[in-house]
């Protein structure tokens, strides 16, 4: 900004272990949802490097890259990003548009993951006539219908009250026991201690505490 520089991101490495549940917590501009953004190759660093299963993201092209979003990662918004005109069936099939699956595979895995979810009796319905929490499941269904390896939450309770938001750190738990690798960025210290392996707190795009938590998950 002019003569300002304005470092997101400074100094940061870290690693995550396949099948660990992590959270990443910080105030607001602390530099989390842009670690998280690099992390899901939405965004490219301007030095460093990002990589998964021992190869950088920076030597991909294009094409690479979107094979990597569209099969090894899964991302949850805080705010929903439905499309407001497609049921919630359509919404959770748009996650299988670009990965060659079929229109008759995509409609039985989508329908599979709303149903595991217990959304089998919202399947038409669309955005509006859903439920906070009702919406952030579809949003869940869309992320882990793929069956990526890594799944990338930004704030997945937050716009949910205190039900909801336990219905989602539960269902995402349960992902976790599962074998599938989480990364979850929260303001909520509390909550990350609880659910997750490793918390790692953030300030001014610096890392200053990476802990092992004593979780008392089930």
């Amino acid at each position: 900004r002019g003569a300002h520089e304005v470092r997101a991101l400074d100094r940061v490495s870290l690693t995550v272990g396949k099948g660990e549940y992590l959270s990443i917590v910080g105030s607001s501009g602390s530099g989390k949802t842009t670690l998280l953004n690099l992390l899901a190759g939405l965004d490219t660093p301007t030095s460093g490097t990002v990589e998964f299963d021992g190869a950088s993201l920076s030597t991909f092209s294009r094409r690479q890259l979107a094979g990597y979003r569209a099969h090894k990662v899964g991302m949850i918004f805080q705010s929903f990003n439905l499309i407001s005109h497609y049921t919630a069936l359509q919404n959770v099939e748009t996650a299988l548009y670009f990965n060659n699956t079929s229109p008759a595979e995509r409609h039985r895995l989508s329908t599979a993951a709303l149903e595991q979810l217990g959304l089998s009796d919202r399947l038409t319905h669309r955005p509006a006539d859903l439920s906070g929490g009702e919406q952030q499941r579809v949003a869940v269904a869309r992320a882990i219908v793929k069956k990526p390896e890594i799944l990338f939450a930004d704030e997945p309770t937050g716009n949910l009250d205190y039900e909801n938001a336990h219905q989602i750190s539960s269902l995402m738990t349960s992902l976790n026991n599962n074998g599938l690798t989480i990364v979850l960025v929260t303001h909520n210290l509390e909550l990350a201690q609880q659910q997750s392996h490793r918390t790692i707190r953030m300030q001014y795009g610096h890392i200053i505490a990476n802990e092992a938590t004593q979780t008392s998950r089930g």
